[in-house]
C-alpha cells in the first residue's frame, strides 16, 4: 500500500507551477516553500513526464497501469501454482493401483 503524502495535492500542484514558471532554481523555490529540494525536483520531473515534455520517465497513468499489471501477474502466478499442485495431487490419486 502506498504511503500517504504529508503534502496536499493542492500544495503540490501550486509548488510545481511556481517552480516551473520561476526563473529561480528548484532549490531556491523549495527553500521558500519549506520543502526539501529533492522532493520538489521529483514532483517537477513527474509533472514534466505527465505533460509529455520528458520522455525518460513513465507517466503517472503508465505507472498505475504497470502496478496493476504486476499485481495481476502475481495473482495469476499464485493461481497457477495452486492449479499445478492440485493437478499433481489428483494425478497421484489416479496412478494408485485399484484394489480388486
Amino acid at each position: 500500500m502506498a504511503r500517504r503524502s504529508k503534502y496536499s495535492p493542492e500544495f503540490r500542484e501550486r509548488s510545481i507551477r511556481v517552480a516551473r514558471q520561476s526563473d529561480r532554481s528548484i532549490s531556491e523555490v523549495a527553500r521558500d516553500l519549506g520543502i526539501h529540494p529533492e522532493t520538489l525536483r521529483v514532483w517537477v520531473r513527474q509533472d514534466e513526464a505527465d505533460d509529455g515534455t520528458r520522455t525518460d520517465r513513465l507517466t503517472t497513468a503508465e505507472r498505475e497501469e504497470l502496478s496493476a499489471l504486476r499485481s495481476e501477474n502475481r495473482d495469476l502466478k499464485r493461481s497457477n501454482e495452486i492449479l499445478k499442485a492440485a493437478s499433481v495431487f489428483f494425478a497421484r490419486e489416479l496412478d494408485q493401483p485399484r484394489p480388486r
